[in-house]
């Protein structure tokens, strides 16, 4: 049981890059998928999570009209395309996956300790 993240890097203020996080040795199309992150001294938070049939999308307040969360079950693969990336969205983001929580409860305080599935983080940097 495995999720892999990519993509992340280093890029300026205003550019973009798109994450992904691979699944395997689990049947991922089962599964809501979504991607948090967590910024030095600061506690993980949810970002964008999509529901197992990829037909609903959630995001959170700070990221909603520059990132999209989107997955291909065929490729078992759920990507996060970051546009207009700031410096606070300077992070390692990890994608996570689980069955029993919805999506909508993804955004709450402390609710990362309660995701089934995670992947190993990527860091993501945003110069100003």
């Amino acid at each position: 049981v495995q999720l892999q993240a990519s993509g992340g890097g280093l890029v300026q203020a205003g550019g973009s890059l798109r994450l992904s996080c691979a699944a395997s040795g689990f049947r991922s199309d089962s599964y809501e998928i979504g991607w948090f992150r967590q910024a030095p001294g600061k506690e993980r938070e949810g970002v964008a999570c999509i529901s197992s049939s990829g037909g609903r999308t959630f995001y959170a307040e700070s990221v909603k009209g520059r990132f999209t969360i989107s997955r291909d079950n065929a490729k078992n693969t759920v990507y996060l395309q970051m546009n207009s990336l700031k410096p606070e969205d300077t992070a390692v983001y990890y994608c996570g996956a689980d069955q029993s929580l919805h999506a909508t409860s993804w955004f709450s305080k402390g609710v990362h300790r309660y995701i089934e599935i995670w992947g190993q983080g990527t860091q993501v940097t945003v110069s100003s």
